[in-house]
């Protein structure tokens, strides 16, 4: 059988019965004849409560180090009380922390938000496997990682989740288990509308949007260590059982993992719909949109105005669209103009690192600027920026912004 990662929240381990129960679902898994590596973060506001007392007594004068170590006080508990917990079920554990011999995740010295040494942790991460072979349930702190120097450091936002993901990938797991105070993915919060239905599969993509709106399930962060290889799910605990159904977290696609951009194919034409005030108009962007999708014209993108709704199709249906977009115009009392602009570029840049690093707009347009190239419009989600160029300037464009991404 292969080695399963099984990552328990603070919540999901807030109180003894807790525990209990969590240990209780990884002795289930292993006697089914599985390997089991667990992750536990800190214990459900512990954290925050060595944070107040910190406060009460320093204030800021602590030191980012002295910090990191305060940070690593809840999860060196948890995995304690976790693995004389299996222990008590009878199955031999071990727990791992950043002062072991066999910690696995190296990191280098930047002690609040660390980065991983993959190379090293994958190195480090036999000694894991090695325990797993023995018959050995290791608890490994989430969240932690320790410099080349032996100082303790921490991973950041979704560091538990991290930990878990990266320890797949390094053991070759066969799959990757968080769970949670919820019972998977949600199509909204539950909390908000009660019609909310769990989702049996979702994209790394469509949960990492999802994660930087507001969904609390796991941190963006962490799933740029998501393996693509690797099955994933999130459960919730009150199951207690790690085989229960929940959410499968699909991919990444395998292209989504590296920097890329792209140079569509074809020339984009520009179409500017205006009217005074219609953004404060209900259903005129419907409307628009509602029309181009009747008549099979796909949008490459759109930007809305005070006065005016700027679609960009594909050339080869522009006159079309310019077409059925007129006729919504003279039907609709609040639209007054229509017209069918200049032939651009399209030049996508995509990366997974976009979400954590800030500037990174400026960074891909300061080529552009300084080669005179007129952006004409620009727009971004969490992992893409989309920019529009004039047509002569496109290839261009595309070779400078490629040379941003080496």
């Amino acid at each position: 059988m292969g080695i399963i990662v099984a990552k328990f929240g603070g919540t999901s381990i807030g109180n003894g019965a807790k525990i209990k129960n969590a240990a209780q679902s990884v002795v289930n898994e292993y006697m089914k004849g599985n390997k089991i590596v667990v992750v536990v973060s800190a214990i459900n506001k512990t954290t925050d409560e060595f944070l107040k007392i910190v406060d009460d007594a320093m204030g800021k004068t602590i030191t980012d180090k002295q910090l990191a170590e305060v940070f690593s006080m809840g999860e060196m508990t948890s995995v304690r009380i976790f693995s004389s917990t299996v222990e008590s079920l009878g199955v031999k554990s071990q727990y791992v922390d950043p002062y072991t011999d066999t910690w696995p995740i190296v990191t280098d010295n930047t002690f609040l938000s660390a980065k991983v040494d993959f190379k090293a942790t994958e190195e480090k991460s036999n000694e894991i496997r090695k325990m797993v072979d023995e018959g050995i349930i290791p608890i490994v702190c989430g969240f932690l990682g320790k410099d080349e120097s032996g100082n303790i450091t921490t991973l950041g936002r979704g560091g538990s989740d991290i930990t878990a993901f990266l320890l797949g990938h390094c053991l070759q797991a066969e799959g990757v288990i968080i769970v949670t105070d919820v019972g998977g993915v949600m199509s909204t919060d539950p909390n908000k509308l009660q019609t909310a239905k769990m989702l049996n599969k979702i994209s790394v993509e469509e949960l990492r949007d999802l994660a930087t709106h507001g969904a609390q399930v796991l941190h963006p962060h962490a799933l740029k260590y998501k393996d693509p290889k690797i099955d994933a799910k999130i459960i919730g605990y009150d199951h207690g059982d790690l085989s229960a159904p929940g959410t499968e977290i699909i991919g990444p696609s395998n292209n989504e993992l590296l920097k890329s951009a792209t140079l569509n194919s074809e020339p984009i034409s520009v179409i500017a719909v205006v009217g005074e005030e219609i953004l404060t108009k209900a259903g005129i962007l419907a409307k628009i949109t509602d029309t181009l999708a009747e008549n099979k014209i796909n949008i490459c993108g759109i930007s809305t105005g005070k006065n005016s709704i700027t679609v960009f199709v594909n050339k080869s249906q522009s006159e079309h669209a310019h077409e059925v977009l007129h006729d919504v115009v003279v039907e609709t009392d609040d639209l007054s103009s229509i017209s069918l602009g200049r032939e651009i570029a399209m030049v996508t840049v995509t990366s997974r690192d976009f979400i954590d690093t800030p500037g990174v707009i400026a960074e891909i347009t300061e080529p552009l600027q300084k080669n005179k190239i007129n952006i004409v419009e620009i727009s971004s989600s969490q992992i893409s920026v989309v920019i529009f160029v004039d047509w002569n300037d496109g290839r261009k464009a595309y070779e400078l912004v490629k040379g941003v991404l080496k």
